[in-house]
């Protein structure tokens, strides 16, 4: 339990806690080891907070007003995070993979009233009809009174959407009390401590980002370094010149830092964290031989319940790979006569967002809460995910839903029918592979899969694309219609 009620008060107590200590280097899209990155204190990063507060307030942002932060990893987006649940607000992170379509979906179903998006990135139109939209690199955010709302531990302090076990993104509801709880074990497990400089590659619109990155880095007294496109040449640098101690990040991170030629610029790295993908055991081995992480955790959560299990100090390379550890404190953890893995307990989300049916689907009358995900427990009592029960896929870390990206492919006028299944990669632990049986129309028999890609890239994330497309004369269906996935991934190859 942490002393703390809310996000706010934690975050900006930091000042007093932490003071001149760093607090955040930027980088922007500056080269590391030029001049000209930002760098802030937790003073003033406090104050800064303060005064974005009193923007949103000035702006009409009172207590519980949600407002969507559609932006890379900068410190401009930690202090608009964090100014905004200081004057009462309600933090909706959006995925800047997104395309305007899918981020305006959301936004609109958040009920927001503004966004704040940085113009430009990745070549994207950020705005958004009928939602105001400011520049989160404006003098929006310097431009207020210092003010702090009246915030209490059970207010909801972020909404962050996910497609759960189905297509459509649903909003996942946290307060400030539970997060705070949750993430103070997280950082103690993770042997995260103050004075460590923390290289933030996984992006703060995830929950991973936003609370095992930002509000970890809080509690402990972290340097926040904040990366808004992965490259792993830059990380490298990054590492060097700022003396990285403390490297999250997917499985293909640490592949990457494997294949690093002059070992001696990593030589600062004491603490990683992985996870989101299998992990095959000969990694984490070489992980331990080749590189000079001290501790590398792994662990189990969702949106909706954030950290489940965890992996504990001393664990073995074997169980860190095959395991995701122990249930967290508080949280119960049971696999259902199916296999599915349910989870019950304090961190368990709030609902999603004006959404009771869907809440009640996830939560049952017990309040376990549904994951959606196979499971079993080890002797040892760890937790090893062996499936998802509805299709649901990971690449590079990021959670892939057939059903949505399905309903993308056939908005196609050549495509008729669909089917979507995550296959292995080395790099990124599963990619989607689409079978595809087009339409009887003229137009459509000369359509290649290189064009149904193109295609899709123009409408899709990048990580929900399907990397393989295979054009088939019919799906293999059961008797009720539905399509039988397994054939797919075997009969039919899904390499």
């Amino acid at each position: 339990m942490t002393q703390w009620r809310t996000i706010p008060e934690m975050v900006l107590s930091a000042a007093d806690r932490f003071g001149d200590a760093e607090a955040v280097v930027d980088y922007g899209d500056n080269p590391a080891g030029t001049d000209g990155p930002l760098r802030l204190s937790f003073a003033e990063v406090a104050e800064r907070i303060r005064t974005a507060s009193g923007a949103f307030s000035r702006f009409g942002v009172g207590k519980g007003d949600r407002v969507a932060l559609w932006a890379p990893n900068s410190a401009e987006w930690i202090i608009a995070a964090f100014g905004l649940m200081t004057a009462g607000g309600v933090l909706v992170p959006v995925n800047t993979r997104f395309k305007p379509d899918e981020a305006a979906d959301v936004i609109a179903r958040s009920g927001a009233k503004a966004v704040l998006a940085q113009k430009g990135f990745l070549g994207q139109d950020f705005d958004i009809p009928g939602v105001p939209t400011i520049d989160l690199k404006s003098d929006f955010l310097s431009g207020g009174t210092p003010f702090e709302g009246a915030v209490d531990g059970g207010d909801i302090s972020d909404v962050i959407y996910t497609s759960g076990t189905t297509g459509r993104p649903k909003g996942a509801m946290m307060n400030h009390s539970q997060t705070l709880r949750m993430y103070e074990e997280w950082a103690t497990l993770a042997d995260l401590r103050e004075g460590d400089r923390y290289l933030m590659i996984n992006p703060y619109f995830h929950t991973f980002g936003l609370k095992a990155g930002l509000v970890a880095s809080f509690l402990r007294g972290a340097t926040m370094l904040p990366v808004a496109v992965f490259d792993i040449d830059r990380v490298v640098d990054l590492i060097a010149v700022e003396r990285i101690t403390m490297l999250p990040g997917p499985p293909t991170l640490y592949h990457s830092l494997l294949t690093v030629a002059d070992k001696n610029r990593l030589a600062t790295l004491r603490a990683g964290v992985t996870g989101a993908a299998d992990i095959p055991v000969e990694l984490v081995r070489r992980i331990h031989d080749e590189l000079p992480f001290q501790t590398l955790m792994t662990g189990y959560g969702l949106t909706e319940a954030g950290n489940v299990t965890l992996s504990r100090p001393g664990d073995s390379s074997v169980d860190v790979a095959t395991t995701a550890g122990l249930p967290c404190e508080g949280v119960e953890v049971r696999v259902a006569d199916d296999g599915e893995v349910l989870v019950r307990g304090y961190s368990v989300m709030q609902g999603y967002l004006d959404d009771p049916v869907a809440t009640a689907e996830a939560i049952d009358t017990d309040g376990w809460l549904h994951t959606g995900d196979l499971g079993e427990f080890t002797e040892s009592g760890r937790l090893r995910i062996v499936g998802r029960k509805k299709d649901m896929f990971i690449v590079g870390g990021f959670n892939a839903y057939p059903a949505e990206i399905e309903g993308y492919l056939l908005e196609h006028p050549a495509v008729a029918q669909v089917a979507v299944i995550g296959v292995a990669d080395d790099r990124l632990g599963q990619v989607g592979k689409a079978f595809v049986v087009l339409d009887e129309n003229p137009g459509a028999a000369g359509t290649s899969a290189d064009e149904l890609l193109a295609w899709s890239r123009e409408r899709m994330a990048g990580y929900k694309v399907p990397r393989y497309l295979a054009f088939l004369d019919e799906l293999p269906l059961n008797a009720t219609g539905k399509v039988m996935k397994d054939r797919l991934g075997t009969r039919l190859g899904a390499g």
